[in-house]
């Protein structure tokens, strides 16, 4: 059974044409000849072509059809044609009826390429799509009624490898494309039809109104007639390539050449990165409208060597005062721009660096005590490790969210803003150090740690500490705030000034997670030692109430490992007053009962007391070290005592002895008279808890020297440590190369420096660890 084709006795569309249609009657016989049979199929396909929209009858259709298998079944003529040679029958009435089709295809292309010739731009492209629309609509129609000489005859020529054979539909594409398509000749070498498409596209880009529809209409039919000859279902783009898309892109450029050239040349580099922006999305919605997708890469390749490329040094130096002036809108237009050619946002993570960097020295600068400026008490200032860490996270906050907001969290930006923050981090007229940094850092967390800060709640102290570990990342000397670090969190526990145990293990938990375990191994055993101690304390306790001991003072005591804790005795006599010297016996006979084998060593400059006084009307309590309550112990037999009775009385050396005495006097506690020392026994003070604990300036900077002397040798160690383990495992290394890896494995706890990398390998030679090998530069 033929295929139908649908049909409408009334038919569509307005026309003045009448329309009646041949019978059976008008029908050929089976055996008619060519010009018989091909006068009957013509008024048929004449019809279908030009005036489809008139309708035709189902009957009709089927008439035409079996004329079609008629023809084609005739048996018993043989002859030779363009495409059959002495194959006879169905070969030779194929072949005649397809080259008779084809024939008026060609008239009917040329007769419609003649009423197009005198045609305005907007004229042509109007009459050019109502007949492809109306042409290839028919072809469709043809192509069915043929449908017999497509599946027999031409599927058979094409078997044989006629390669100039086609189905019928594709045949019709080929007749408009030799015949109508490519007579469209301007001077310019350029297809007429083109040049109005072009056109067309201007006067868009131009801001006047266009009819899209027709123009996808023109540019689809270039696409349609990209004829595949090994396959004519797949998609050619050659015709469209050469006939559109070359002479669009050519246009394209030197239209955005001139725009671009003239715009800027009056207009801000901002409203100039606008234009561009607008211009580049436009040419990304044509290739919505009416573009074949297959132009988008090179199009989009074309605008942005023009609007970008070719203006990109003008945006790169407008970068910096975009910067200055936090231009955020502009900024994200620019990197908007920039990233879409090759190597155009180098420069700008360039930039960037420099500017956080210099922004980071000149925040610090801003917090900078001011030269020759004192305290309300006459002292020099000294920067504030808030103050400092503060400024450094602000500048850091700030253009984070420049990375994050303009430049999209691009991984350029953020590696330039990384390296810009740990050089001013690092390298600041703060830190005239490497190792100034680290401990700043360190006393701006003991003084978020410390239950003196009632400003923060739990939630923000969290937040705060979260805050201080991106400064952390960015340290180089990692080891120096470690021991810092450690040196406070021993002051806080030791004193009971932490703000929560909570807060203490949340810290060391964030360290742990950037550094490893083996850098908070001591930080975490300082928190069991504590715990363990008030086991130990209750225990004690336990004994004494057991034992029918009366408790005559309040004691508790911090067993500490030698191996965690950053504390060593001072080295000084002390003697200990009798006052606490039972206590004292009991508890270290207990503890050698409990730990043997183990030995005791007291930290008297770390302990801290309380007196009660009961020498004056008011009862005050007073706050001291050790070394105060053996000074102040001392008065419990006298009311005057000389600077040597005090001396040999509680054996402490003069360099702390003194010190000692100064904080006492100036407390108005004691009172100096030359030599001698009385108690004052008219002292008054506001506070019933009068604190005398204060630091001695001279012991702070000692203190800090001996961290960092601990950080150096602590350092040779972890030199030697590295080389040795790269030299069992390489066994033999030349001497450059074995710097250089020790310098890569250690980079990441501190800055490791070569002449100490080469100490080291010498002290490892001379100690017979290591040897040269013949080769004088290997070891």
């Amino acid at each position: 059974m033929p295929p139908a084709a649908s049909a409408s006795a009334s038919g569509s569309g307005s026309s003045s044409s009448t329309w009646v249609e041949p019978t059976k009657d008008d029908k050929p016989p089976k055996d008619a000849d060519l010009k018989t049979a091909w006068a009957f199929l013509q008024v048929g396909v004449e019809h279908m072509m030009s005036r489809m929209h008139l309708g035709m009858s189902y009957s009709y259709y089927i008439l035409l059809f079996t004329a079609v298998y008629d023809f084609c079944t005739q048996p018993g003529k043989t002859g030779t044609t363009q495409f059959s040679t002495n194959r006879g029958g169905a070969s030779l009435q194929g072949a005649e009826l397809y080259r008779s089709l084809h024939n008026w295809l060609s008239d009917h292309c040329k007769k419609l390429r003649e009423q197009s010739e005198h045609l305005s731009d907007l004229e042509l492209l109007k009459f050019y799509a109502s007949q492809w629309d109306r042409y290839t609509t028919g072809a469709r129609y043809v192509n069915k009624l043929f449908n017999y000489l497509n599946k027999h005859w031409v599927k058979r020529e094409k078997d044989e490898g006629r390669k100039e054979v086609y189905t019928v539909y594709t045949l019709a594409l080929v007749a408009w494309k030799q015949n109508f398509f490519r007579h469209f000749t301007a001077q310019s070498g350029m297809s007429r039809l083109t040049q109005a498409v072009l056109r067309q596209i201007e006067q868009q880009r131009d801001g006047e109104p266009i009819d899209s529809g027709l123009l996808k209409k023109v540019i689809d039919s270039y696409v349609s007639l990209g004829l595949d000859e090994a396959d004519a279902q797949r998609q050619n783009l050659d015709v469209y390539k050469e006939y559109f898309q070359s002479p669009f892109l050519n246009t394209t450029e030197h239209y955005y050449r001139a725009e671009s050239s003239a715009f800027v040349s009056s207009n801000s580099v901002s409203d100039y990165m606008r234009k561009a922006e607008a211009r580049l999305q436009e040419e990304a919605d044509r290739v919505n409208l009416y573009l074949n997708d297959s132009t988008r890469s090179d199009l989009k390749a074309k605008c942005e060597n023009v609007l970008i490329a070719e203006h990109s040094k003008l945006m790169w130096e407008e970068f910096q005062s975009l910067l200055d002036a936090d231009r955020v809108d502009d900024l994200a237009r620019m990197y908007g721009l920039l990233s879409r050619i090759m190597g155009g946002l180098d420069p700008l993570r360039e930039k960037f660096g420099e500017h956080v960097k210099k922004a980071g020295q000149a925040a610090v600068e801003k917090v900078l005590p001011a030269p020759g400026a004192t305290t309300e008490t006459g002292k020099a200032e000294t920067l504030d490790p808030k103050a400092y860490i503060e400024s450094l996270l602000e500048v850091h906050t700030k253009y984070t969210e420049v990375v994050e907001g303009p430049f999209r969290a691009e991984m350029g930006f953020n590696k330039a803003l990384d390296q810009a923050c740990r050089d001013f981090c690092n390298q600041n007229a703060a830190a005239t150090t490497s190792t100034k940094s680290p401990e700043l850092l360190a006393s701006y967390c003991d003084q978020l740690l410390r239950k003196s800060n009632k400003d923060l709640d739990a939630e923000s102290l969290e937040a705060a500490l979260n805050q201080t570990m991106i400064i952390f990342k960015f340290i180089d000397d990692k080891d120096v705030f470690q021991k810092f670090y450690q040196k406070k969190l021993a002051q806080r526990l030791v004193g009971s000034l932490s703000a929560s145990d909570d807060s203490e293990s949340s810290m060391i938990t964030k360290l742990k997670e950037v550094s490893g375990f083996d850098y908070t191994n001591k930080l975490s055993r300082m928190f069991t030692d504590v715990n363990l101690s008030k086991d130990l304390s209750e225990r004690f306790k336990d004994k004494e109430r057991a034992q029918g001991v009366s408790a005559d003072i309040d004691f508790h005591p911090l067993v500490l490992g030698t191996n965690f804790w950053p504390l060593v005795p001072q080295q000084t006599d002390f003697n200990i007053p009798r006052e606490i010297r039972s206590t004292y016996d009991r508890f270290t006979g207990f503890h050698n009962e409990v730990h043997q084998g183990r030995k005791l060593t007291w930290l008297w400059h770390v302990s801290k007391n309380e007196l009660r006084t009961t020498y004056l009307p008011q009862k005050y309590i007073f706050m001291t070290s050790a070394y105060q309550m053996a000074i102040l112990t001392q008065f419990n037999e006298n009311d005057t005592l000389s600077y040597n009775d005090i001396l040999n009385g509680t054996k402490i050396s003069e360099q702390i002895l003194k010190p000692q005495l100064a904080l006492l006097v100036k407390a108005k506690v004691l009172l100096q008279e030359g030599n001698n020392y009385d108690l004052n026994l008219n002292f008054k003070s506001k506070k019933i808890r009068v604190q005398l604990n204060q630091a001695v300036k001279s012991e702070q900077k000692a203190e800090a020297k001996e961290v960092l002397q601990a950080v150096d040798e602590d350092r040779k160690f972890i030199y030697q440590a590295t080389i040795v383990r790269l030299m069992k495992g390489r066994k033999t290394m030349h001497h450059q190369a074995l710097i250089q890896e020790v310098t890569a494995q250690i980079s990441s706890k501190f800055t490791p420096k070569i002449p100490e990398i080469k100490k080291a390998i010498d002290y490892l030679i001379d100690k017979e660890y290591l040897e040269r090998s013949a080769e004088s530069n290997n070891t």
